[in-house]
């Protein structure tokens, strides 16, 4: 399994970039990458630098550090190394003209650098354009979602059952899960698109934390060590008899996710309505994963999934209380969020090769989140699942 871009597939995303730009409006003259996720979609090394696009088709990536690195790992020619912005005059106008960036990205005071050196007559938007070329992946892409998503079945459903034991603390269990996790072969980070964005293991919670409110953009809930640090878990939340455990966990190999959620009961036989809920959320994710289709709108999905719901996810479904969000699923890829979105105003057509994470879910009061996750790509034949397939809440014996 091949994991590194070669030479050709950067060539050929940046020739897609280049296409894509000659035909956004307002026209280009200059296009500036600068996120460290999309430096390495495009040029095969995740570096502090610069990827600049001109419309005469000049590509060149300005590195500060490393540039050593860079050739090490980058296939493509056009590697410069740079002390400061001044450098790239050597190889660009002054005048940059109408210029694309990431503007949900780049900070401020970056931009007044680049200021300080170019003229930018007007700034564009460029990271939907690059979220819309990423959202299809390539055989090479999803050869590594793919081996993501086998690991990622293994570690929620073999693994997970081992570890849990009463009187563990959350935190407990995040360390080990994620301990385990490496050994298997995830890659160790949990990367997101969404500003601000932290998540080390996944989320993960013991009975009604799962449903403690936070501006984590999913329908779980996660009250984390404290204020400053809401993640990992609580310290002083053990395991007991009884509890429902909620695991929202984010798994990678070599640069690519899947997502997967897994909800176990520990030491006894989950209440009835509660395997209602969790199974009812299960068969919304059969119904949904059933439209992943070549041409479907996203945005018909989510209308006719939310039109037809099972009357027991009436109260709390995909979030608890006020914390509900208004999607179904979302693309996974170098991040474990990215386009499409299963979602109201969504309307671009699916297309062939997609990679669509869908997480129907739903709050219990006083027990936790159940429901379910996995990850799919889009075929013209069907939706193939790349995690396992959902199930039901995994019964775990006390020891």
């Amino acid at each position: 399994m091949e994991i590194n871009p070669t030479a050709q597939m950067l060539e050929q995303r940046i020739a897609k970039l280049f296409e894509h730009l000659r035909k956004a409006g307002p026209a280009f003259d200059t296009a500036i990458i600068v996120s460290k996720v999309n430096l390495y979609y495009f040029t095969g090394t995740m570096q502090d630098g610069v990827l600049v696009l001109r419309k005469d088709g000049m590509t060149a990536f300005f590195v500060h550090k490393s540039f050593d690195r860079a050739r090490m790992e980058s296939p493509l020619d056009a590697v410069f190394k740079m002390t400061s912005y001044r450098d790239m005059l050597a190889y660009l106008p002054q005048n940059l003209g109408s210029t694309y960036m990431e503007t949900e990205i780049i900070p401020l005071a970056m931009l007044e650098r680049l200021r300080k050196h170019f003229l930018i007559e007007e700034i564009h938007p460029l990271d939907r354009i690059i979220m819309h070329i990423r959202a299809v992946k390539t055989s090479f892409e999803l050869a590594l979602i793919s081996e993501s998503g086998r690991q990622h079945q293994i570690a929620l459903e073999t693994i997970v059952p081992g570890l849990l034991r009463e009187g563990m603390s959350e935190t407990d269990f995040s360390a080990e899960l994620y301990s385990s996790m490496i050994r298997l072969g995830h890659h160790g980070v949990s990367r997101f698109s969404m500003f601000q964005t932290e998540m080390i293991v996944g989320q993960v919670g013991f009975g009604e934390t799962s449903i403690y409110p936070t501006s984590f953009d999913g329908p779980g809930g996660m009250q984390g060590m404290c204020p400053a640090v809401p993640l990992i878990g609580r310290r002083d939340r053990y395991l007991r008899k009884g509890d429902i455990v909620f695991a929202d966990i984010g798994y990678g190999v070599y640069g690519y996710h899947s997502d997967k959620t897994q909800v176990y009961s520990f030491g006894a036989v989950p209440a009835p309505d509660t395997a209602e809920i969790h199974n009812a959320c299960r068969g919304v994710l059969e119904k949904v994963s059933a439209m992943l289709l070549p041409g479907s709108l996203p945005s018909e999905i989510y209308h006719r999934s939310m039109q037809d719901l099972p009357p027991c996810l009436s109260k709390n479904f995909m979030g608890y209380g006020n914390e509900g969000v208004r999607f179904l699923g979302h693309g996974v890829g170098l991040q474990i969020d990215e386009l499409p979105v299963i979602a109201k105003g969504h309307f671009g057509q699916l297309q062939e090769n997609m990679v669509i994470a869908l997480e129907p879910k739903c709050g219990i009061k006083g027990i936790g989140t159940v429901g379910t996750e996995e990850t799919f790509a889009v075929k013209k034949d069907g939706p193939v699942c790349l995690t396992g397939g959902a199930r039901e809440i995994m019964v775990v014996p006390a020891k």
